[in-house]
């Protein structure tokens, strides 16, 4: 029996329009290592922190304080990463995977005497705190260690057994070791005994942890291994569904001549349109940057103006450097005519022509090979990606709805309208979304099987600007006549 009412109510119901999921753009995933030895054992005392361990870095002290920094980029790749985007781009967030396990990774340094200086005793920074032992002393009673800067200090205590006027102490400790470090730890995988997942295999669980989809991958100081480079354009491809792109670096310790780089792009098999080549290495002063990273800090930096739309290329951007270098320091000076033949075959580089050092190409790596403008432009590549992913966390609640018309026009309409708000902010030139007959039979709706057509249309960059000039012999008549 309905339930009996007298009056005036009223009710709410669902909008049959979706209001859009936009999913985020430039944001960055690197695999890498950093000094988490610093930070010293988790709360159990048996595992260092953050070892393989998606961290989100939202910002450069709250990652500094969830890794830890050194300047030493050689040995720890993850540090290059958060200066470029948290100081010198001053974009988030990025995803940070560290491979580098103290416990693991690491080498006993004998003991021998080392000078004391003002109170102290100044070890390198791969020196692990907790094995640090002081022959005939005791840690807390006669000495403290701590990092500062680049070492790990050890402090003669006052009130210790220590003598003032001590000029050597005798120590021994660990150190970590990044050379210990190889392309089958950043690789990563699965292990079935431990059941834990390593190196970029951590890309899928990004998303369940943190929410959000990054899009650009990028491995300095790896990326130029072919395994490695073929492991990262694998995984541009995230949970099953979501679409990233790879940033990869030439070898310049292998290619120190620009003419040589396509035939080294060919010889490691560097061509899907989900990967993007870079060549050469970069300076700004005394810090040596892999062009992957200058790279993915300024497209994170264009994707904002944007509002977050990959809309833009990155190229004819100004980068945050003031040379480029092979990676012993060789500078390696482009002009545009050799800055054009890198581009023309799918390599992007640096230019300083007019207006100093700006990222110079806009092809992915499928290029010349590949001439479908949605491929080999990797801004147009990355606005396909951007709206595939925001189409499917738009939608993901929606399945197993009920498969009624209502249902079909409901995403039509929603979909339509945020492409036409896209098109009149000049992100695409065009776009509309179709629920084709032809792509829908009878049993494929029995089957639940819904198929929408979504036509876009992102703007090209416009890569080439011609001037014709021509001599007007009758402006000589006007201006002389009497």
């Amino acid at each position: 029996m309905a339930e009996y009412y007298h009056g005036v109510k009223s009710r709410e119901a669902a909008t049959s329009v979706s209001t859009p999921v936009v999913a985020d753009s430039g944001i960055t995933f690197v695999v890498g290592t950093a000094p988490v030895h610093m930070l010293g054992k988790s709360g159990d005392g048996d595992a260092y922190a953050n070892v393989n361990v998606p961290v989100y870095g939202g910002n450069y002290p709250e990652t500094v304080s969830a890794l830890g920094y050194s300047d030493d980029w050689a040995k720890y790749t993850l540090c290059e990463v958060m200066y470029n985007h948290f100081r010198l781009y001053n974009t988030a967030p990025v995803i940070f995977v560290n491979v580098l396990d103290p416990s693991k990774h690491k080498a006993t340094v004998a003991k021998q005497s080392y000078p004391v200086t003002d109170g102290r005793v100044l070890l390198p920074l791969e020196a692990i705190a907790e094995t640090v032992v002081v022959d005939e002393y005791t840690l807390g009673d006669d000495y403290e260690v701590y990092y500062d800067g680049e070492n790990l200090a050890v402090e003669i205590l006052g009130e210790g057994t220590i003598p003032p006027e001590t000029a050597e102490l005798t120590i021994g400790f660990d150190k970590v070791d990044t050379s210990q470090i190889t392309k089958t730890d950043i690789i990563g995988g699965f292990n079935v005994v431990t059941k834990q997942t390593t190196g970029f295999e951590l890309i899928e669980a990004v998303f369940p942890k943190f929410g959000v989809v990054p899009d650009i991958i990028i491995c300095p100081g790896w990326s130029q291994d072919s395994e490695v480079a073929a492991i990262m354009n694998a995984k541009s491809t995230i949970n099953g569904v979501f679409k990233a792109n790879a940033l990869i670096d030439v070898d310049t310790t292998a290619v120190r001549h620009y003419a040589d780089v396509p035939a080294w792009k060919k010889s490691k098999n560097i061509s899907a349109k989900t990967e993007s080549l870079c060549f050469p290495m970069c300076k700004l002063g005394d810090r040596l940057f892999h062009m992957s990273t200058q790279w993915a800090g300024l497209i994170a930096t264009v994707d904002a103006k944007n509002d977050g739309c990959p809309c833009e290329s990155a190229s004819n951007k100004t980068m945050q450097i003031d040379s480029t270098v092979l990676a012993d320091g060789t500078e390696v000076l482009l002009d545009i005519t050799q800055a054009n033949y890198l581009n023309s075959n799918g390599i992007v580089t640096a230019l300083n022509f007019i207006g100093g050092f700006v990222l110079w190409g806009n092809e992915t790596a499928c290029y010349p090979a590949n001439t479908d403008v949605k491929d080999y432009f990797l801004c147009v590549s990355r606005t396909f990606a951007w709206v595939s992913n925001s189409l499917i966390l738009t939608y993901w609640s929606k399945v197993d709805s009920k498969f009624t018309r209502r249902f079909v026009d409901s995403i039509v309409d929603s979909i339509n309208i945020w492409l036409n708000g896209l098109s009149s902010e000049e992100k695409l030139l065009g776009g509309r979304v179709e629920f084709l007959e032809s792509e829908n039979p009878t049993t494929e709706l029995m089957a639940g099987k819904a198929t929408f057509h979504i036509y876009i249309t992102p703007p090209s960059p416009a890569k080439e600007i011609e001037f014709v000039l021509e001599y007007d012999s009758s402006y000589v008549t006007a201006a002389l006549a009497a």
